[in-house]
């Protein structure tokens, strides 16, 4: 792990290491309870963010499928075969929520429900604000901080980021093990709405 570390260490606080071993940690327990191969999604979740653009950059659409293309030349190295590094490249590739796809393989969907989970909740909350402070964008929009009439422009406004992403993915897990965790993460954002509401 220590060379996925040393990979990572120019990656933004959202997607660094730190974050890639949640995304492990959520991964291994999601593989458990929904009986999927430990080597095969652990792998997946340790090189998912190998390649990541910020988020303004042009590149930033491309960091999944680069991330499978490095993936492909890492994993031969530690005595992964071609049918493994096929699903487990796939599932790099698709993961990503701006690709807009369900992966095929049960590694693709609990790698993909992983990430997600550590969008939402409590470290997703801090996530989207420290993405939002390195891209220099406003907290909200003055004239209406919630999207309650306008669609939501998270390039602009981070918590925007809420409305065009973050309170879609409860209903966009794969596995039935992730919805649960999603549903709880979930309330806790609507919460942090709620109470922010109140104080601007």
């Amino acid at each position: 792990m220590e060379w996925v570390r040393k990979i990572l260490q120019e990656n933004d606080p959202a997607h660094d290491f730190e974050h890639v071993m949640r995304v492990y940690n959520n991964a291994k327990r999601l593989a458990r309870m929904e009986k999927a191969q430990p080597r095969l999604v652990l792998a997946a979740a340790l090189l998912h963010d190998i390649v990541s653009y910020p988020k303004s950059d042009p590149r930033s659409k491309n960091s999944s499928a680069e991330s499978a293309t490095r993936a492909r030349e890492i994993l031969p190295k530690y005595g992964y075969g071609e049918d493994e590094i096929e699903i487990i490249a796939d599932a790099i590739r698709d993961h990503s929520f701006s690709r807009n796809v369900v992966p095929k393989s049960l590694t693709g969907k609990i790698l993909q429900d992983a990430d997600r989970l550590d969008a939402i909740g409590a470290i997703g909350i801090a996530r989207t604000f420290s993405v939002g402070g390195a891209e220099k964008r406003q907290f909200y929009s003055r004239k209406d901080p919630f999207c309650s009439a306008r669609m939501p422009d998270d390039k602009r406004w981070t918590l925007d980021h809420f409305y065009a992403k973050l309170l879609l993915l409860e209903k966009k897990m794969n596995t039935k093990s992730a919805r649960a965790q999603a549903r709880r993460r979930a309330r806790m954002m609507k919460l942090f709405l709620e109470n922010l509401k109140e104080e601007i």
